[in-house]
């Protein structure tokens, strides 16, 4: 009897072709779940005969009170190497073995870079009208060249997007809590004095955080309040660090020229959701690290992951320096 192989959040119905699942196709059926489930309960109903379960980035919690409703579950592989919505302890403790992969840094950088250049130039706006009949020409672009670009965080992202930014003869400044100047030297990029300057100088700004204590909320009424009416806010990276309500003002009251968001609150974003129709918002449904050569990493590791736990040899187990362990035969 084969093991039952669940894939969550496989919107696009590619998980089964983004990888070769020869290898362990005689020891496991794989069942793709392309619709996200609500809450815990309809988690634990579809999942009630899962052995193995591939979950994509953050997008779904694992907390103990769902792992232990899933007696069969033994197997956990999450796409990335790092996953702060799973209680590793809880897994460890009912079994199960929890299991990453490799993740490429390209993604999101190119699709914040789809969002600047989005805002920048209206290219939404005015490519509605052009197909509806609407007017010729709407909007007057923004320049990026000799503009400032302010980075919050200058980590592999953030690097790299400085990186480009610098390419369209941008001036580029980056500030984080720990920051340092041999950072932003190896970059070629300013070190910022303070976070309130970066926010009042900057004609874009462009968040590139870890979700943690210290920047949940990091950008509030306050720090907004700071952003010239020209500038535009871009958010990659978590929703949480900039505070909903706030960004939502703003859009509404024309304090900022715009925003481009790829990270909600709640995801999927419901029906409804004022973030649906803000205006001065160019809003993207969490694509990120959806491109095909990283879905090929995603799934591919993830069948190397299956296969390997099968051999009693699990790889890049999570989180990162756990201890080795055979699987469990019960």
């Amino acid at each position: 009897m084969r093991l039952r192989c669940a894939v969550l959040d496989d919107y696009q119905g590619v998980a089964t072709e983004a990888a070769d699942w020869s290898p362990v196709a005689d020891r496991v059926e794989v069942v793709s779940h392309g619709t996200h489930f609500p809450d815990e309960d309809a988690l634990a109903a579809a999942l009630a005969d899962a052995d193995i379960v591939v979950t994509l980035r953050e997008r779904v919690p694992f907390p103990g009170s769902l792992i232990a409703r899933l007696p069969r579950l033994k197997l956990l592989v999450a796409s990335g190497m790092r996953n702060s919505v799973i209680d590793y302890a809880a897994a460890d403790a009912h079994g199960v073995t929890v299991c990453g992969t490799a993740s490429s840094s390209t993604p999101p950088v190119e699709l914040t870079w789809a969002l600047i250049l989005g805002l920048a130039r209206g290219i939404v706006q005015e490519a509605n009208g052009l197909r509806e009949g609407g007017p010729w020409q709407q909007t007057v672009g923004a320049d990026l060249h000799g503009r400032r670009l302010g980075l919050l965080g200058l980590g592999k992202i953030g690097g790299r997007v400085a990186q480009v930014g610098l390419a369209f003869g941008m001036r580029v400044g980056a500030w984080s809590q720990n920051l340092t100047r041999e950072r932003t030297d190896e970059v070629g990029v300013e070190l910022a004095s303070s976070k309130e300057e970066l926010l009042r100088t900057a004609d874009f700004v462009s968040v590139h955080l870890a979700l943690g204590e210290r920047t949940r909320g990091l950008l509030g009424p306050a720090e907004l309040a700071l952003l010239k009416p020209t500038a535009y806010l871009v958010n990659t990276s978590r929703a949480a660090i900039v505070d909903q309500e706030a960004l939502l003002a703003a859009l509404h009251e024309g304090r900022i020229a715009g925003a481009g968001v790829d990270v909600f609150d709640t995801e999927p974003l419901p029906a409804g959701h004022p973030m649906r129709t803000a205006p001065r918002l160019l809003a993207t449904p969490h694509l990120g690290y959806v491109s095909r050569a990283n879905y090929a990493t995603y799934y591919g590791q993830a069948v190397e992951a299956v296969g390997a736990y099968l051999a009693g040899s699990p790889v890049r187990r999570l989180p990162v320096g756990s201890p080795p362990s055979a699987p469990s035969r019960a």
